[in-house]
C-alpha cells in the first residue's frame, strides 16, 4: 500500500501543476516595476529633446545675425532702392513719386556727381598705395626680432584705435594755414605758407594724409600675421641660395603675400569709396559741401550733401545704389584677379 500511495503521489503532483494549464493563462516573465518604466518614458522623452536639440540649436544661435541683418541691413537697402525709383523728399518721406530710373539718368549730366566721384577715385589712390607701402614696410620690420616688438604693435595699432573727429581735428590744426606745424615746419625750409583747405590738390593730400595715419598700422599687423604664417625653410634656401634680405623680400615674401596684399587692396578701395568722417571735419563748419568750391567733397559727403542738406532722398538714394553698384563692380574685379592669380600659381 506504502508503495503503490509513493507511486500514485506523483502522478498527483503533476497532475495539480498541470492543471492551471488548463485554466487562466499565467504571465510569461516576472511582472514589469511601474517605477522602471516611467524612467523608461522620462529617458525616451530626453532623447527626443535631445535629437531636436541638435537639429535646431545651430539655427537659435544664428538667427540673432539674422534678424539684425535683415533689419539694419537688407530692409534699408531694399528701401534704398525702391526710393530711388521716387520723388522723395526728407521731408514727407511717405509722399513718393514714381519716375522710374530718372534719379539715375539724372547722375549722368550731374557735374557735381562727376567731381565727387573724381575726388574719391584721387583721394583712394593718395591714401590707399601710401599706406600699404608704408604697412608692407613695418610689417617687414616688425617680423624680424627686435627689442620691444611688442610695444611697436601696440603702438602701429593706437592710430587705428583713436576716434576719427579728434584725428581729423587734430590734423585741422597741423595743416593750418597760418599756425599750422606743417606750414611752419615749411617756412623753415624757405616755402611760402599753403592753403591746405582751399587748394584743390593740397585738400585732397590733407585729406589723404588723416586716412593714411589711421589705416597704415591696421594693414600692417594684417601683413605681419601672414608674414609670419610663411615657413621658414623658404628664407633658409634662399639664405643658401646666397640672397640678400632684400631678396628674400622681392621672391620669399612677396609671392606669400599676393592674397593678403589683394585683400588689403579691396578693403581699403571699399574704404576709400565710402570715405566720410575725415573730408566732413576736414570742413570745419562748412557742412557736407567738401570745401568752398567742392574741392574734396566726396561721395559719401555728395550723398550726405543730397539727403540731409537738400532733404532730396530720392537722389541721395540714387547715389548710395551707385556706390553700391560701384563696390559690386570692384568685387567681381577682385574676384577675378583672384582667379587668375590661382591659375598662375597651378601652371607654375
Amino acid at each position: 500500500m506504502a508503495s503503490e500511495f509513493s507511486a500514485a503521489a506523483p502522478s498527483s503532483v503533476e497532475e495539480g501543476a498541470a492543471a492551471p494549464a488548463s485554466g487562466v493563462a499565467v504571465p510569461s516573465g516576472p511582472p514589469q516595476d511601474p517605477g522602471r518604466e516611467a524612467a523608461d518614458r522620462r529617458r525616451e522623452r530626453r532623447s527626443r529633446w535631445y535629437r531636436r536639440d541638435v537639429k535646431w540649436s545651430p539655427y537659435a544661435f544664428i538667427a540673432p545675425f539674422f534678424l539684425f541683418f535683415a533689419a539694419f541691413g537688407l530692409f534699408p537697402l531694399l528701401y534704398t532702392g525702391w526710393a530711388s525709383l521716387h520723388r522723395v523728399e526728407l521731408t514727407a518721406p511717405n509722399d513718393m513719386e514714381w519716375i522710374g530710373l530718372r534719379n539715375y539718368t539724372r547722375l549722368l549730366d550731374d557735374e557735381f556727381f562727376w567731381n565727387a566721384l573724381q575726388n574719391t577715385f584721387t583721394i583712394g589712390i593718395l591714401s590707399t598705395v601710401p599706406q600699404l607701402l608704408m604697412a608692407l614696410g613695418i610689417a617687414h620690420l616688425l617680423n624680424y626680432r627686435l627689442r620691444g616688438s611688442m610695444f611697436f604693435r601696440v603702438a602701429a595699432l593706437t592710430p587705428y584705435a583713436t576716434s576719427v573727429a579728434a584725428a581729423t581735428l587734430v590734423f585741422v590744426m597741423l595743416f593750418g594755414r597760418d599756425y599750422g606745424m606743417i606750414n611752419w615746419f615749411l617756412s623753415l625750409a624757405g616755402f611760402e605758407h599753403i592753403d591746405w583747405q582751399n587748394g584743390s590738390f593740397t585738400s585732397q593730400l590733407a585729406v589723404s594724409s588723416i586716412v593714411v595715419w589711421r589705416w597704415t598700422g591696421y594693414n600692417a599687423l594684417i601683413y605681419l600675421a601672414a608674414m609670419q604664417s610663411i615657413p621658414a625653410d623658404l628664407y633658409e634656401s634662399a639664405a643658401l641660395d646666397g640672397a640678400s634680405r632684400w631678396q628674400q623680400f622681392l621672391h620669399v615674401t612677396l609671392p606669400s603675400l599676393r592674397p593678403t596684399i589683394l585683400f588689403t587692396v579691396v578693403v581699403s578701395t571699399i574704404g576709400a569709396i565710402q570715405l566720410f568722417g575725415e573730408p566732413l571735419l576736414f570742413n570745419g563748419g562748412g557742412g557736407a559741401t567738401g570745401g568752398s568750391e567742392h574741392q574734396f567733397q566726396t561721395l559719401g559727403l555728395y550723398l550726405y550733401e543730397q539727403g540731409w542738406t537738400n532733404l532730396h532722398l530720392g537722389r541721395a538714394s540714387a547715389i548710395a545704389w551707385a556706390m553700391f553698384l560701384l563696390l559690386i563692380v570692384i568685387g567681381l574685379v577682385s574676384l577675378a584677379v583672384t582667379r587668375w592669380l590661382r591659375r598662375g600659381e597651378g601652371k607654375a
